[in-house]
């Protein structure tokens, strides 16, 4: 196997530095490499080539392996990056007179013996998500866009079947699915860690306990997430140095191909990479964003309660990745021009190792717990000025006008004009709100903070929602949202005309809401928070002296 991969290496380098052997005469060939393959970027495409290795969850071993995960990878990644993946190619030569480099593509059939690669199209590296983030160019909004490839992503993939369990996933169990990986990855941590960061010793210890408690009480959870449908063939590796914002829009690229266990997998596995590693780059606030709006666009709320098992989890595999970095960058035996670069990379891996698993010591750490009641008018700003402070307190956020229409089979921006009897009805309105209230009691003993975003503009229903939090012995705070009634006009009419909101209220809606308006309760407004929304942004916090005690946050 050494021989075969220090062969790989020398073809790779000599690929890199005769570029006009291949047809790139006078092009500068950039090589990247990963723990498992080296890509070449060479004009306006990218050559990737697999490493023949064979590790405890991969086996690129042979061409005959390497070729089917080309093939594989292409599939997969052309469900999101149609454009960008464009073929499986076979290279073959080694550059001499007698054997010419050549690159054929396989499906012609006459490539084999050659060494294959995916062939994609190249893009500018600054377009990858994590160097817009270093660059401070990514949005609060991108994170929307983002959240709805993600779930579309979802919403389309293929459905896990319990008969895989076994046969083409490895896993016995849907129990043993979701704890097997997380196993590995503190056997070959306890493996490198004693090297590599040996003062993180009682770190892992840590993590091995709180993953052995959480892997008991989540055992029923995930039998109800496989039969739930919520095992799909997901993305499996998705962090933000495989996501590229192309055109405006974010492309999600280099799915994991090599190993089937760990891209079929529940979709909240998929979703806690990529919050995981927005909060480890000192982004919890987009994390939380993103989390939300594919918590809206998917309504899987359910889930949150193994979002945290998940995360730590995530953090893991990068902890886990950069041990393997290390250890390779270890054995590598370099000459003395390039031992201060090569030194850098292994201090690098090294480093990276050591934060996520304080990452992950990090997020087995329980939450502060409180339910917000966001009430007023419609037009007030509920839903848009309290986005800052879910994401900021990493609360969930529950909005009555997506739920009602969840309620009917209906998206959030649908129209619901063609329902018979309407949603709006008094009857649709309990059930909305129940709907709601059984939604925060999963979301509050999953351990997150909620938000429930409705007018409550009626007594009984703030009523109910209070005693919902006395009897899970958490606190309540309402957020009265509050606009002078011309502003709230103007607004009702400018989402109208735009018409992508999931409210459908209208200025006679509005006028019925003024006309009945009831003041807050002594007692309620004990509990109140005044936010008055003129200003584009959330800041009651830092803006009215009641801000002070919104209840704990995480």
């Amino acid at each position: 196997m050494e021989d075969a991969y220090a062969a790989a290496q020398q073809r790779v380098h000599q690929l890199q530095h005769h570029p006009e052997a291949w047809g790139y005469a006078g092009c500068t060939v950039e090589c990247i490499e990963t723990h498992i393959s080296w890509l070449l970027l060479v004009g306006g495409h990218v050559y990737k080539f697999k490493k023949p290795l064979a590790l405890d969850f991969l086996d690129f071993s042979t061409a005959a392996l390497r070729l089917a995960a080309c093939q594989e990878e292409l599939r997969i990644n052309r469900r999101t990056a149609p454009h960008m993946y464009l073929d499986v190619v076979g290279v073959e030569g080694d550059g001499s007179d007698s054997r010419p480099w050549r690159v054929k593509p396989w499906a012609a059939g006459d490539a084999a013996g050659a060494e294959p690669a995916v062939l994609m199209r190249r893009f500018d590296q600054q377009a990858l998500l994590s160097r817009r983030l270093e660059a401070g160019c990514v949005a609060d909004e991108d994170m929307d866009a983002l959240a709805e490839q993600v779930a579309r992503l979802h919403t389309q993939a293929a459905v896990a079947d319990v008969a895989q369990l076994g046969g083409a996933l490895a896993a016995p169990s849907p129990g043993h699915a979701a704890t097997a990986p997380v196993r590995e990855c503190l056997a070959a941590l306890a493996l490198v860690l004693p090297e590599v960061a040996p003062g993180q010793m009682g770190d892992l210890q840590r993590l091995e306990e709180w993953c052995a408690v959480q892997q008991i009480a989540l055992k029923e959870v995930w039998a109800q997430r496989w039969r739930g449908g919520h095992v799909r063939e997901c993305h499996g590796d998705l962090h933000l140095a495989n996501i590229a914002w192309i055109d405006g829009q974010p492309q999600l690229f280099d799915a994991l191909e090599f190993n089937p266990d760990l891209r079929w997998i529940d979709c909240m596995a998929d979703l806690a990479f990529l919050a995981m590693d927005l909060q480890a780059r000192g982004r919890p606030d987009l994390a939380w964003r993103c989390v939300n709006r594919w918590l809206e666009h998917t309504g899987d709320y359910e889930g949150l309660q193994v979002l945290g098992y998940y995360r730590v989890y995530r953090a893991l595999v990068r902890a886990r990745v950069a041990g393997l970095q290390w250890t390779q960058l270890q054995a590598q035996r370099v000459d003395t021009v390039a031992q201060a670069a090569h030194a850098a990379l292994r201090d690098e891996a090294q480093r990276t190792l050591q934060r996520y698993l304080a990452l992950a010591v990090e997020l087995t750490q329980p939450n502060a717990v409180v339910l917000w009641l966001a009430y007023g008018l419609s037009g007030s700003g509920k839903s848009t000025h309290s986005l800052p402070l879910v994401a900021q307190r990493g609360a969930v956020r529950l909005r009555a006008d997506v739920e009602r229409k969840r309620l009917f089979g209906l998206r959030a921006g649908q129209r619901s004009d063609g329902i018979e009897g309407g949603i709006y009805t008094p009857q649709a309105s309990r059930q909305t709100h129940e709907r709601l209230a059984q939604l925060a009691v999963l979301v509050l003993k999953a351990g997150y903070p909620v938000l429930v975003d409705a007018t409550f503009l009626n007594p009984a229903t703030r009523t109910q929602f209070m005693a919902l939090a006395r009897a899970l012995q958490v606190p309540c705070r309402i957020l009265a949202f509050e606009a002078p009634l011309a502003v709230l006009r103007e607004r009702v009419q400018a989402r109208q005309r735009q018409g992508e909101d999931a409210s459908e209220a209208d200025v006679a809606v509005l006028d019925s809401q003024w006309a009945h308006l009831q003041p807050l309760a002594p007692d309620e407004l004990a509990l109140t928070v005044h936010v008055d929304t003129p200003p584009s942004r959330w800041t009651g916090m830092h803006c009215c002296p009641e801000a002070a005690d919104l209840g704990a946050g995480p």
